[in-house]
């Protein structure tokens, strides 16, 4: 189970390996925690008449189509989007606020939805939300108290019966290791670097997450699935933009995983790992 704050965020988060344990049989099933309404509208190409007005019903439909490119099931738990504030106050209740929800409202949701999946494996953000957006960060939250408590029957009794996940991850996409990796395979190739910003500006706030990565899944069979899910949420995501700046070919032999840091375990594992179920299939 991967737990998201937004419609879209499924794709561009460890969506190869979500694509290749689907492939492999497993039951797999991706939470949208808000309908991404506040979402604006990042492809040029779809600012157009009818499409904010209906930018929930639209997102609705864009998701669809990303879990079927997936080959996963998909849930929506029913928040309303925080938007991206950049300063300003949160949108206040009752038009609705998922950042402001009480964790307790949000963790008794996804409780029911634990229970009912049966996950042995959850997939969520870190502490930092990956990014500092307000869902994001809640998503965190609302992850790690159902964790807790899909397991203890003391909680939330009319959400069915206790089930206990085994492992949880933090999905880690923006390694700088791998950036420089393609960084330096635009300069090999006497092409222009897409990347010199973004490097810079991580040279100045922050580290390599590499550091925190425990978990290395190889997916980049099911890169262009990742990428057929990320051309289906078509508001969002535009198809000239820096997720289809680097050729396949490159991402597929340069840099062929998705990272993963494991935040809990219920069960024996050896680290490094190569797959989110190591361990628990003896368990």
């Amino acid at each position: 189970m991967a737990v998201h704050a937004h419609p879209d965020d499924e794709s561009s988060k460890a969506a190869a390996t979500l694509a290749k344990y689907a492939a492999e049989g497993a039951d797999v099933m991706v939470v949208t925690l808000t309908g991404g309404e506040r979402g604006d509208i990042l492809n040029p190409a779809m600012d157009r008449p009818g499409i904010l007005e209906n930018l929930p019903e639209v997102r609705r439909d864009e998701m669809a189509a990303a879990a079927k490119a997936l080959g996963v099931d998909q849930h929506w738990l029913g928040f309303v989007d925080s938007g991206l504030p950049e300063g300003d106050p949160l949108p206040p209740l009752p038009e609705g606020c998922f950042a402001l929800v009480p964790l307790e409202e949000a963790d008794e949701r996804l409780t029911k939805v634990i229970r009912d999946f049966r996950p042995h494996v959850i997939i969520t953000y870190d502490e930092n939300g990956g990014y500092p957006h307000p869902d994001h960060i809640k998503c965190h939250e609302v992850s790690m108290a159902a964790w807790e408590s899909a397991g203890d029957a003391s909680k939330y009794p009319d959400a069915g019966e206790p089930w206990t996940p085994l492992k949880l991850y933090y999905t880690h996409g923006f390694i700088r290791d791998r950036i420089l990796a393609f960084a330096e395979e635009f300069d090999k190739n006497g092409q222009e670097n897409p990347f010199t910003e973004w490097l810079n500006k991580w040279k100045r706030n922050q580290g390599d997450m590499m550091a925190r990565v425990t978990t290395q899944v190889e997916c980049a069979e099911y890169f262009p699935k990742r990428d057929e899910a990320l051309r289906a949420h078509a508001t969002q995501i535009d198809p000239n933009g820096f997720f289809f700046a680097v050729p396949m070919e490159w991402q597929q032999r340069l840099w062929p995983t998705e990272e993963f840091e494991l935040a809990h375990t219920r069960v024996q594992t050896d680290l490094p790992e190569n797959d989110l179920f190591t361990g628990i299939e003896q368990a």
